[in-house]
C-alpha cells in the first residue's frame, strides 16, 4: 500500500466525529479546522495541498494547493503524525448535524468523487484533487458546480454529509435520479449527468427545482437526506422580515451565520 494504514472508530449519532489510532510514525490529513482533540505524542504540521507533491518543488506544491481553492477549501492542510513509541488517538469532528462515511478507497477502485465540501480526513497519501464535470449541463445546473472533489489512492477517506447518508449499488445500466443537491459521492464507474424535470406544472410549481442528477451504472452511490444548502435556506426563510422583529431577527441571523460558518 501506498496510504499509511489507520484504524478508526466512529462516535455519536446525529454529529459525529471520527477516532483515528495511529502507530508510530504513521500520519493523517485532514481540513484545516476540522480537529476535535488529540492526545500527546502527536504533532501537528499545516502544509499547502494535501501533501501529495511534498518532494516535488514549489511549483508543484502551488499547484497541489490551487486545486483545493477550485473547491472552495481552504488553502492549507493540516497533518497530524504520531512521534511517540507507542499508539496514539486523534479525533475530528463534523462540522454541521450528519453523518461520517468512512471508505476504504482500495475497495473502492481506488478513486471517489464527492461533492466539493464532503471531505472530513484521510490516510496520508491520499491526494485530494479535483474533478470536472465533461458535460457543461453536469457542471452549470449539477447543484455542486462544475467542479467536484476527486479522492485517490488506496487507503482509509472520511467524508461527511448532512442528514441520513444511504448507499445504493447501481447495476451496469441501472439509473437512479436523485435532487442534485442530495448527491454526495459516487464510484468513478458511474455515469453523471443532468436531466430536466419534465412537465411545465411539474417543473414551476413542484417544489422540487428544475433539474435532478441522472446517475448511470455500474458503481456505488451516496445520497444524503439533508444537504447544508436545505438547512441554511430553511433557516434564512424563516427569518423575520419586519423591523418590528429586531431580536427576533437578530438571534436567527446569528443562527444562519453559526450554520454557515462565519
Amino acid at each position: 500500500m501506498n496510504n499509511h494504514e489507520i484504524d478508526y472508530k466512529i462516535y455519536g449519532d446525529d454529529m459525529q466525529f471520527v477516532e483515528v489510532e495511529l502507530d508510530p510514525r504513521e500520519t493523517v490529513i485532514a481540513e484545516a479546522g476540522g480537529l476535535m482533540m488529540m492526545e500527546d505524542g502527536i504533532s501537528m504540521e499545516t502544509i499547502f495541498g494535501d501533501g501529495a507533491s511534498a518532494g516535488g518543488g514549489l511549483m508543484d506544491k502551488l499547484f497541489s494547493a490551487g486545486k483545493r481553492i477550485l473547491t472552495g477549501e481552504s488553502l492549507f492542510m493540516t497533518t497530524f503524525t504520531n512521534v511517540g513509541t507507542g499508539k496514539r488517538h486523534v479525533s475530528f469532528a463534523s462540522p454541521y448535524p450528519g453523518k461520517i462515511i468512512p471508505m476504504d478507497l482500495s475497495e473502492l477502485g481506488g478513486r471517489i468523487i464527492c461533492q466539493k465540501d464532503a471531505f472530513l480526513a484521510a490516510a496520508k497519501g491520499v491526494t485530494i484533487g479535483i474533478e470536472f464535470q465533461r458535460r457543461i449541463g453536469a457542471g452549470f445546473f449539477g447543484g455542486e458546480g462544475f467542479i467536484m472533489q476527486k479522492l485517490e489512492g488506496d487507503g482509509m477517506a472520511f467524508v461527511h454529509a448532512g442528514g441520513t447518508i444511504h448507499k445504493k449499488d447501481l447495476q451496469p445500466g441501472e439509473v437512479l435520479r436523485v435532487d442534485t443537491g442530495c448527491l454526495v459521492a459516487m464510484t468513478s464507474g458511474v455515469d453523471y449527468d443532468i436531466e430536466f424535470v419534465k412537465g411545465v406544472k411539474t417543473a414551476l410549481f413542484g417544489g422540487e427545482g428544475l433539474f435532478f442528477a441522472t446517475l448511470r451504472g455500474p458503481g456505488s452511490v451516496w445520497v444524503q437526506s439533508l444537504p447544508f444548502s436545505r438547512l441554511a435556506s430553511r433557516v434564512f426563510a424563516a427569518m423575520p422580515q419586519s423591523s418590528g422583529a429586531k431580536d427576533e431577527g437578530s438571534l436567527a441571523k446569528g443562527l444562519f451565520n453559526m450554520l454557515d460558518g462565519r
